[in-house]
């Protein structure tokens, strides 16, 4: 039971690691006259557009830029669940 607790510790801990990283991750996306930068837990950080700009556009434009930053999250996902991360911590 032990060993069980302290695998679930270590888990949390890569989680919490793994979120502060994302959090680090600022991506940047031009999309017409629209510009996005979100950082990698998908929160917008900031948002530049025209007055008149086409509200499709603008939800065209964020979209890629949820786009984008779920392929970063991905990458260092896999990255966590390779070698000495959490597929590690599960077999045991």
């Amino acid at each position: 039971m032990f060993d069980k607790m302290k695998q679930m510790y270590e888990l949390k801990k890569q989680a919490d690691k793994m979120k502060k990283e994302l959090e680090a991750e600022v991506i940047e996306v031009e999309h017409g006259d629209v510009k996005i930068k979100v950082d990698g837990t998908q929160k917008i950080l900031k948002l530049e557009y025209p007055e008149d700009i086409d509200p499709d556009k603008l939800k065209d434009a964020i979209n890629k830029a949820m786009d984008e930053v779920q392929k970063v999250a991905a990458k260092k996902m896999q990255g966590m669940m390779g070698i000495g991360g959490m597929s590690d911590l599960l077999k045991g």
